[in-house]
């Protein structure tokens, strides 16, 4: 992953804020918007690409782009920092290689543990019930 070629591939768009915020939020598009379109990105392999398109699947939209909005400062420049920050931890996430688990038996210990805890159990309810004559 070469973080700045794809730095320069983002796409940036400035939008106004919802919410209350009154003539400010209603003047100033302050909202940041990120598309970043994965089919077409140079700044990753193919094996990364395959990764993300299969990690981030819910979160691309049908052209394989992905979507960040960051509407968090009043700030857009504090906006864009931030959602690109996210995009980063994002793809950074999804691209780490999970371990494989290993397959283990339990000990004979743990076992006969286990077994002794069953054999009480069922003594200790076998107790309760009323004695035959």
């Amino acid at each position: 992953m070469n973080k700045e070629v794809i730095l320069r591939e983002l796409q940036f768009k400035a939008i106004r804020s919802s919410g209350p915020g009154g003539q400010h939020a209603n003047k100033v598009s302050s909202k940041v918007e990120l598309t970043f379109d994965l089919n077409d990105s140079e700044g990753l392999s193919d094996t990364e690409k395959e990764r993300l398109l299969r990690r981030l699947d819910s979160k691309l939209s049908k052209e394989g782009n992905i979507l960040l909005q960051c509407d968090e400062s009043r700030s857009q420049h504090k906006n864009k920092d931030l959602v690109i920050e996210r995009f980063f931890g994002l793809l950074e996430v999804a691209l780490t290689v999970r371990k494989k688990r290993k397959a283990t038996k339990p000990s004979k210990s743990a076992t006969e543990k286990r077994l002794k805890g069953k054999k009480i159990a069922s003594l200790k309810k076998a107790n309760r019930s009323k004695p035959e004559f």
